[in-house]
């Protein structure tokens, strides 16, 4: 798996370790939305994600997730407070994935030129 370039072999004194590569990962999950979405569809994801969390730093006065967590601790409200665990984890998620799908839209042309079968 390491010669695949799944996982990273790290050495650390005698131990041996291993590890998801998470760059490869990346560009695993960029090319797969390359080759399964449109740019279209890509940029309407990304806006739409973008859109999302305007919208929570609106409507919770917030401009990070944790911001938005630490905004818990002056709440009583369980549903409220659940809600907004929810909404932090969903908002880093989306920034998680903002950048890749960035990725993929950068690299749209290029990737599907050299990704394509040529008769």
């Amino acid at each position: 798996m390491v010669e695949d370039n799944v996982l990273r072999k790290i050495e650390q004194g005698d131990q041996t370790l291993y590890c998801v590569d998470q760059l490869m990962a990346i560009y695993r999950e960029v090319a797969t939305l390359q080759r399964e979405h449109s740019r279209e569809e890509l940029t309407s994801a990304l806006d739409s994600m973008r859109s999302t969390i305007t919208d929570w730093k609106r409507s919770y006065d917030a401009e990070t997730p944790g911001e938005l967590r630490a905004s818990i601790a002056d709440l009583d409200d369980a549903d409220e407070v659940e809600e907004r665990r929810k909404v932090a984890s969903e908002w880093e998620h989306l920034d998680d994935r903002i950048p890749i799908v960035r990725a993929a839209l950068n690299e749209y042309d290029w990737a599907t030129d050299r990704d394509s079968i040529s008769a």
